[in-house]
C-alpha cells in the first residue's frame, strides 16, 4: 500500500503464473487475481501472507543486491549507521523511496539480522512511514447476507410447519398398526474395518492416510514413491538451479531435503531452504526436526544420484498430516 500501485502491478505482470506447476496455489492464485483485478489495496489487506511475501521479495530483489554491494564486508551484520549510510547512497544514486521501503520491509519479514535497524528507519524517517492496513469488506455474495422479502420468509415458515404436521400424522398412523413379526438373525462375524469419523468418534483414534506423490512419466521410470525413504528429511547434496559466476566450480550444496521418491540409484527430493521464494512454502515441521531456523521447502523436485542410501544422514520423518500438507 505504501508503494506506488503502478510499480506493484508492473512487477506482478511480469510473472508467468498460468499453468506454472512450481508455484503453490496459496501464492499463485492471489497473484493471478491481482493481475486480473488490479486492486493492490485488497490484495495487501486480504491475500495470504505467503503471497504478499512473494511479491515483496520480487520488489526488493534489485535494491537488496545494491545495498549488499554498498555495505561490502558489513553486509551480514551492519550497524544502524552503516545501513542508514548505505540507504542514503542508494537514494543519491537514483533509487526511489519505493525501492527502499520494499527492501526494508522484506528484510523485516525475513528476519534478517539487520531487521531491528530496518524497523528503526521506517519509524524515524517520515518518507518511509507505512500507512495503516485498511479493513476490506468481503465482496463475495457467499459471504454477504442476502435480504429476504418478509412475505417469502412467511411462506417458507408456513411450508415448514405444514411439513412438520404431516410427519406427525404419518408417525401417529404408523404407531397404531400392529407390529410386524421380526426374524431373529444370527450375528455375522465380519472383518474389522477402517474406523470412520462420525458422530462422537474420537478423532485421535483415526488413522490419516498418506496421499500418494504423483511423478512425471520420466520420474516414474527411475523412482518409486513407495520406497521406505519417502517422507524422510535427509541431508543431501542438492544441485543449484543456476551457476554462481563468482564460484562456478561449486554446483551443489549440502542442505536438508524431503525425499518424495527413491530407488537403488538415488533419491528424488524437494530442497529445504532458509529463505522463502515464489516456489517455496513454509516447512512447518522445521522445529520438530531440530532445524535451527524457520525453513521453506521448494515445490521443485531434484534427482540426487551417485550416493549410498545406507550412508544418508536422516534428520527425521514427516507424519502423514505433515506430508499431506505439502502436497
Amino acid at each position: 500500500m505504501k508503494i506506488d500501485p503502478a510499480t506493484v502491478l508492473a512487477a506482478v505482470d511480469k510473472l508467468q503464473l498460468r499453468g506454472n506447476s512450481k508455484v503453490s496455489a496459496v501464492v499463485g492464485m492471489p497473484l493471478r487475481t491481482l493481475q486480473q483485478r488490479r486492486d493492490v489495496i485488497t490484495f495487501a489487506a486480504s491475500a495470504p501472507i505467503a503471497a504478499v511475501q512473494a511479491l515483496l521479495e520480487l520488489l526488493a530483489m534489485e535494491p537488496l543486491e545494491r545495498v549488499i554491494e554498498e555495505l561490502g564486508d558489513h553486509a551480514d551484520t551492519p550497524t544502524y549507521e552503516q545501513l542508514a549510510g548505505a540507504i542514503d547512497r542508494l537514494l543519491t544514486n537514483g533509487a526511489s523511496n519505493d525501492d527502499v521501503v520494499a527492501l526494508l520491509t522484506h528484510a523485516i519479514g525475513e528476519e534478517f539480522p539487520a531487521a531491528p535497524h530496518c524497523r528503526r528507519l521506517l519509524e524515524e524517517r517520515p518518507e518511509f512511514e507505512l500507512p495503516p492496513l485498511l479493513s476490506v469488506a468481503p465482496t463475495s455474495s457467499l459471504l454477504v447476507a442476502k435480504e429476504v422479502d418478509p412475505e417469502i420468509r412467511e411462506q417458507r415458515r408456513a411450508r415448514r410447519e405444514a411439513e412438520k404436521n404431516l410427519k406427525k400424522v404419518k408417525k401417529s398412523v404408523a404407531s397404531s398398526r400392529p407390529a410386524r413379526p421380526v426374524k431373529v438373525k444370527s450375528p455375522k462375524v465380519t472383518e474389522p474395518t477402517t474406523q470412520r469419523v462420525e458422530g462422537n468418534t474420537d478423532i485421535s483414534t483415526v488413522e490419516i492416510e498418506r496421499r500418494p506423490m504423483k511423478l512425471t512419466p520420466v520420474e516414474e521410470i527411475e523412482f518409486n514413491t513407495s520406497h521406505p525413504l519417502v517422507g524422510t528429511v535427509v541431508l543431501a547434496e542438492v544441485p543449484f538451479d543456476d551457476t554462481d559466476a563468482s564460484i562456478p566450480e561449486v554446483s551443489a550444496k549440502e542442505r536438508p531435503a524431503l525425499v518424495v521418491a527413491a530407488s537403488a540409484s538415488g533419491i528424488l527430493v524437494r530442497g529445504i531452504y532458509s529463505n522463502t521464494g515464489v516456489t517455496r512454502v513454509l516447512f512447518s515441521p522445521w522445529r520438530r526436526l531440530n532445524l535451527d531456523h524457520p525453513s521453506y521447502v521448494d515445490v521443485a523436485r531434484t534427482a540426487v544420484r551417485e550416493l549410498e542410501l545406507n550412508d544418508i544422514v536422516r534428520l527425521g520423518r514427516l507424519t502423514n498430516p505433515e506430508w499431506n500438507q505439502l502436497l
